[in-house]
């Protein structure tokens, strides 16, 4: 059996419906009365791994590290301690070091090769559905300092196919490690000119003050900062992805941001 976490989440959702059409004998996890499984990764009681074959961990990243360090840990303990054999884990890409949410990722990778279960870990690229909503345009113009470098977005969807293809076959990709960057990059000024509106990226700092007026949890906007940041240094396009190893017709990552910029534009 395999077991799904962070049910609750779209990714999560997608992989478990694709899943399902596939034949696969899934069950969903989360805090969610909706889930097949109540488990919450903050009450260690709860994490409930009995008869689960094939564990796929959507990252509990929503918190800072050593929250999120935690909870990971925990998970790993009790499903090692309850006979899971295999776990799947949807990490962040190599392109992504720089960001301010990658030390927990790596931890936890680690945290995976060390607990005598069998692993594959699905490096994920930034969702291109982020990066669109985050580059959406405000009064007309876009003015996220995203820099004018190249970013190897991901389609979501995408993502969610890797992953149901290492579900579906979980013995052929043990031992394996995967860079889901997408596979063509796009910047700034292509996405502006595509929305037909100017390219005006403000600085770090006034956007670290335009976060500050948003209602966001504490640790969420020196995450978002760190992307605009590695973003204008460059950091986030790479040509290392195995994309196409697992998805062979991925979507167009740059159309799916598009359109999630348009459709989070502000007036």
């Amino acid at each position: 059996m395999i077991l799904i976490t962070g049910a609750s989440g779209q990714l999560a959702s997608m992989v478990a419906e694709r899943a399902r059409q596939n034949g696969l004998a899934v069950v969903t996890a989360s805090r969610s009365p909706d889930a097949d499984r109540q488990i919450d990764f903050d009450q260690p009681d709860t994490l409930d791994f009995s008869g689960v074959d094939t564990l796929l961990l959507i990252s509990a990243g929503y918190a800072e590290d050593d929250v999120v360090m935690r909870r990971h840990g925990a998970v790993l303990a009790a499903a090692a301690r309850q006979g899971v054999k295999h776990v799947i884990y949807t990490s962040l890409s190599k392109a992504s070091d720089h960001l301010g949410f990658a030390l927990a990722h790596r931890w936890t990778e680690r945290q995976i090769m060390a607990s005598g279960m069998d692993w594959t870990i699905l490096r994920n690229g930034l969702y291109a559905e982020l990066i669109g909503a985050l580059a959406a345009p405000r009064d007309g113009r876009i003015t996220t300092p995203f820099g004018e470098g190249g970013i190897s977005a991901v389609a979501r969807s995408d993502l969610a196919e890797a992953a149901v293809a290492v579900l579906s076959d979980p013995a052929a990709h043990a031992g394996k490690s995967f860079e889901l960057s997408g596979t063509k990059a796009f910047c700034l000024p292509e996405l502006a000119a595509r929305l037909g509106c100017p390219y005006e990226p403000t600085s770090l700092e006034a956007e670290r003050v335009r976060l500050a007026t948003l209602p966001l949890p504490p640790f969420q906007a020196p995450m978002l900062l760190s992307i605009c940041s590695a973003a204008a240094a460059g950091f986030l396009q790479t040509d290392a992805s195995d994309l196409e190893t697992l998805v062979p017709q991925p979507q167009d990552a740059f159309a799916v941001a598009c359109a999630a910029a348009d459709s989070a534009r502000q007036t």
